[in-house]
């Protein structure tokens, strides 16, 4: 195991070889496996590519070849920030295959983010996409390279540009034993060869807008299981075509079941360059997209625009919405307006995930997030204060472990010790139920809460309440500072049609029987939220602004708006 990472007791390993759950196959040689398997079959399309399975191995072990050569090999990070674009998948599998690591990187992050990861990860190279319009990540990365003294090299998808230094190297100038000079250069500990599959594939990032991520330790075993898992209980095959709406870094795209699972089963994915309806419904119809995973807020762009442009979907026989809360009316409009089946998913970075199943009653598809995907994921449901198990059905915070969920974050023993119980439990921070046949309802996150005079009000429920008002779209709940009640409640709505009045949301919220102390303080009209990099909604930027709207006119008194 990699120094940092948290190992698993040895009899925990033991019971998850003997049972099956991990199949000790390092990623780097699965590939191999399924081009044997599938050969000609299409594996990727990208832009006017269209990759067979035999075409992405043997593009694998050219890199691989080349980054042997320039001195990449076992226990190397390296950073890897591109979009959603075939290179992505050679460039990781390539990696497996030398025993190097990848560390995932949004394309969304930036000089303060990046530094973070290569120097928490002491990587040795930044992966980025060519020259392209929007933003400069050649410059990016030759700044890393003056910042962090571990990173040493630049290598490009795409063009380089021929303005450039020694050690800015593109993919498709990487030849077998390529000759590079000292200084780009780096003996590696473990020599050559493909790793040990209980060791670290790759580094996901903690989810999260309050601080910079934590990285998140992925083993060849443990997301091996999970795409296997999660293929089965999604009805994957080779008839399967799969669109990469999110970005590839994010683990619903690339393993829940996402680009992986579609690989093990010889499906096809497709990506998608933006997740924008009109590129995304056009791709749909073209490519016979059967299956794609998107948030919330995504899910909202598509069934608005489908309403009015009517587009071609009929290939479309599932939409998985997950990463954040989905609200029962959003979730009831997916099969009227998309005409496919909706699967709702609940999981992680750090591992457990639960889904709901295509036979599963309308209700439960509906309004949970389904069961976990593993007979082996232990939940527990329990008092976020003092950690006892709460009655069945009552709502707490939601602790797990199992055979694809961490053990500890990497390099920081100080959050491992909050973050997980004496006995390997992640305290994950998500306030959930449990229904009695034994499916998930995420009712919101731990922190995510407004303390208004002393009452804890729960963000999501009370945003739930909102999106059932005929002019709201989308709501978000936030605080707002305030000098007696500590913090007030801050609805920020997207109107649907004439914006709603503060006032008349406090009706319908009364007429629908939610207590008083739970009511919105405060209204903000907005045309669109700060989203994160994975198309999340911001929390942090926006009760920012709301602070920031309120503080022009808000002297201390509540008011209707």
């Amino acid at each position: 195991m990699l120094e940092g990472c948290v190992a698993r007791p040895a009899d925990e390993v033991a019971r998850y070889r003997a049972s099956g759950y991990w199949a000790g196959e390092p990623l780097g040689a699965a590939l191999r496996r399924w081009a044997a398997q599938y050969e000609d079959r299409v594996a990727l399309v990208g832009a006017e590519h269209r990759i067979t399975y035999s075409e992405l191995d043997s593009w694998v072990d050219r890199l691989a070849s080349g980054l042997r050569g320039l001195g990449i090999g076992a226990g190397d990070r390296v950073v890897i920030q591109l979009p959603n674009v075939p290179e992505f998948v050679a460039v990781c599998f390539s990696l497996f295959r030398v025993g190097a690591v990848p560390v995932f990187a949004l394309p969304a992050h930036r000089s303060h983010e990046l530094r973070h990861l290569c120097e928490i990860s002491q990587a040795i190279a930044h992966v980025v996409p060519g020259r392209q319009p929007g933003f400069d990540y050649l410059g990016l990365s030759a700044s890393l390279r003056e910042q962090v003294p571990s990173v040493r090299l630049t290598l490009v998808a795409g063009d380089p540009g021929t303005d450039r230094a020694s050690d800015v190297i593109g993919l498709d100038e990487l030849p077998a034993g390529a000759a590079v000079s000292a200084r780009t250069t780096r003996t590696t500990a473990g020599g050559e060869g493909e790793p040990d599959p209980a060791d670290v594939a790759f580094f996901l990032l903690s989810g999260g807008t309050t601080a910079l991520p934590k990285l998140i330790p992925r083993t060849h075993d443990d997301y091996g299981y999970q795409i296997r898992a999660t293929a089965e209980v999604c009805g994957v095959g080779p008839d399967t075509v799969y669109l990469a709406v999110l970005p590839v870094e994010f683990n619903f795209t690339w393993g829940c079941p996402g680009i992986l699972g579609v690989l093990h089963s010889g499906g096809t994915v497709v990506f998608a360059p933006d997740p924008s309806p009109e590129e995304c419904f056009g791709l749909i119809a073209k490519e016979g997209v059967t299956l794609t995973s998107v948030v919330p807020t995504i899910a909202h762009l598509w069934m608005d625009e489908a309403e009015h442009s009517r587009p071609d979907l009929t290939s479309l026989r599932c939409l998985q919405i997950g990463s954040a809360k989905l609200h029962r009316e959003v979730a009831e409009r997916v099969g009227p307006v998309l005409g496919c089946s909706l699967q709702q998913v609940f999981g992680m970075a750090e591992g457990l995930l639960t889904m709901t199943r295509a036979d599963d009653p309308a209700e439960v598809v509906l309004g949970t997030q389904g069961r976990p995907v593993s007979p082996a994921d232990e939940i527990r449901v329990v008092d976020p204060v003092t950690g006892a198990q709460v009655a069945p059905g009552e709502v707490g915070e939601l602790i797990t472990r199992g055979p694809y969920t961490l053990r500890g974050y990497y390099r920081a023993p100080e959050h491992n010790s909050k973050a997980f119980t004496h006995d390997g439990f992640f305290r994950s921070g998500d306030l959930v139920r449990v229904t009695p046949r034994g499916d998930l309802v995420v009712e919101g996150r731990v922190k995510d809460v407004v303390i208004r005079g002393g009452d804890k009000v729960s963000a999501t429920e009370l945003e739930g309440h909102l999106i059932g008002h005929p002019h709201v779209g989308q709501a978000a709940v936030v605080a707002v500072p305030h000098p007696i009640l500590g913090e007030a409640i801050c609805a920020c709505v997207i109107p649907d049609g004439t914006p709603p009045r503060l006032g008349q949301l406090k009706r319908m919220l009364r007429s629908a029987g939610v207590a008083d102390f739970k009511l919105p303080d405060l209204l903000e009209i907005y045309d669109a939220f700060p989203l994160t990099g994975l198309r999340k909604v911001d929390k942090k930027a926006l009760a920012a602004d709301a602070r920031r709207r309120q503080s022009k006119r808000y002297s201390g008194g509540l008011h209707e708006g």
